[in-house]
């Protein structure tokens, strides 16, 4: 069941958004401050039953920020509206986790007649109290330091979300009783958070500033399921929703799986219609690579047509100025796929990729990125994510130190390079840090490189 990413363009705001498996269309709308990438395994599992559709909402992901310094969270509601008129797949079944439902119970109220259903995962009902509470404390200010002091704070904040709630209220009273320390897990929330940086607050904010008003029990609305699991924080406020209208229901359930099974169950009777064909923007997109040594989806951005540019090995497409050509992001950089197995250090296996990138995309030409000196050992160290999130500080250290020294490691007036100041402020870092903790192949793709010009 396979996952295809696309972009779409919404007036002046682009959109990402995942898709899969056929049937009809299940609009899926992720948590704060995640994306579409949280759904991943669900809708391998979903696929089977529906056309699975999950965007990144405004800010986070791959997806552009609303305008305004404050948006709502009617905002939010009517950007996935407008989502469903520009796809052209309403009226829609919908699922939403936590803040996702949120937004989309507040989609419902607004414009009841774009959806078929709703199942919700939590629907939290806070006390003025709760609310005054996260207002103060929920959401710092989340910007890049030119030393990279935000990463410490960052993982330590994402992992001790799983400990305590609310995350910053550190008593035994809070403990959870789903507590891990599960590297992957802190990563990949950690990743979604340097993905939205600042622009969290904005989702999130509206998210709990958001009225709590379920429609009143003579409402004429599309059915609706709550349900929340053991362990959820929100499985408590089940009993604060009160009465609800007709075609409405709220249950408490064991674990995930059961509520899994219940939204599934809830939104095949209520599903119907055929998904249309996916739609795109014009500048931008994935394509689908088959080779020897890799199978999976390659980003770009640019224009087809024209030539293919490549980037330096722990680069990204997004670095890159296209101009009027298509820059694309190598397996195991960027948003690319990773390679299957161990990325090759050979490069006719590189070139495979590359030329079938080049083919989908009309390309006339491939164009090379200069090869960085240095020991590609020292210049790519491991930064696999540790418990204690040290790969997060390492890598800014390291994207800082090549501005200075080249290679970056040979810390010394003989190696020193000459800098603009421009290179070095901290939301240039923040990038170059996301693409170099994204480069899985940095250090092969060196080699390959490498191998490459001692054949020609």
């Amino acid at each position: 069941m396979q996952i295809t990413r696309h972009f779409a363009d919404i007036g002046p705001r682009r959109v990402h958004y995942r898709r899969c498996g056929a049937g009809p269309v299940l609009l899926m709308v992720h948590q704060s401050p995640r994306s579409s990438a949280e759904y991943e395994a669900l809708m391998h599992n979903w696929g089977t039953q529906f056309t699975c559709i999950a965007p990144d909402t405004p800010g986070f992901g791959q997806s552009d920020p609303l305008s305004g310094d404050d948006p709502s969270i009617e905002d939010f509601a009517d950007a996935i509206v407008a989502l469903i008129d520009a796809l052209g797949i309403g009226p829609v079944a919908a699922y939403g986790f936590h803040s996702g439902g949120i937004i989309l119970v507040t989609a419902l109220k607004r414009h009841p007649e774009k959806f078929r259903a709703l199942a919700i995962g939590g629907y939290a009902i806070w006390t003025p109290q709760e609310v005054a509470l996260f207002g103060e404390h929920y959401l710092p200010p989340f910007l890049p330091s030119s030393y990279g002091e935000h990463l410490t704070w960052l993982w330590n904040r994402m992992l001790e979300q799983s400990w305590f709630f609310p995350w910053f209220d550190v008593r035994p009273e809070t403990w959870l009783s789903g507590a891990h320390a599960d590297v992957a897990r802190v990563d990949a929330a950690v990743r979604e958070m340097l993905n939205s940086g600042a622009a969290y607050r904005a989702g999130y904010g509206a998210v709990l500033r958001a009225p709590r008003d379920i429609p009143p029990v003579d409402a004429v609305t599309p059915p609706v399921l709550i349900t929340a699991y053991d362990g959820d924080p929100l499985q408590a406020h089940i009993d604060r929703l009160g009465a609800m209208p007709k075609g409405w229901a709220a249950a408490k359930v064991a674990c995930p799986a059961e509520h899994h099974a219940a939204s599934l169950a809830f939104l095949k009777q209520h599903a119907s219609g055929d998904a249309p064909p996916a739609r795109g923007a014009e500048d931008e997109g994935f394509v689908a690579i088959t080779t020897d040594h890799f199978a999976g989806l390659i980003h770009w951005r640019g224009r087809k047509g024209g030539a293919v540019i490549l980037h330096p090995p722990g680069s990204a497409a997004d670095l890159t100025d296209p101009g009027d050509s298509a820059a694309i992001d190598l397996p195991g950089h960027g948003l690319s796929d990773a390679w299957p197995s161990e990325p090759p250090e050979s490069w006719p296996a590189w070139q495979q990729v590359i030329d079938a990138a080049a083919e989908a995309l009309g390309a006339t030409s491939v164009i090379l990125p200069a090869v960085p000196p240095g020991n590609p050992e020292l210049l790519f160290p491991d930064l696999t994510p540790d418990r204690f999130g040290s790969y997060l500080t390492r890598a800014w250290a390291i994207v800082r130190a090549r501005h200075f020294f080249d290679p970056w490691y040979e810390a010394n007036a003989a190696h020193a390079r000459h800098f603009d100041l421009t290179e070095i402020n901290a939301d240039m870092l923040a990038r170059e840090h996301r693409a170099l903790i994204r480069a899985t192949a940095a250090r092969p793709y060196l080699i390959a490189l490498r191998s490459r010009e001692g054949e020609s």
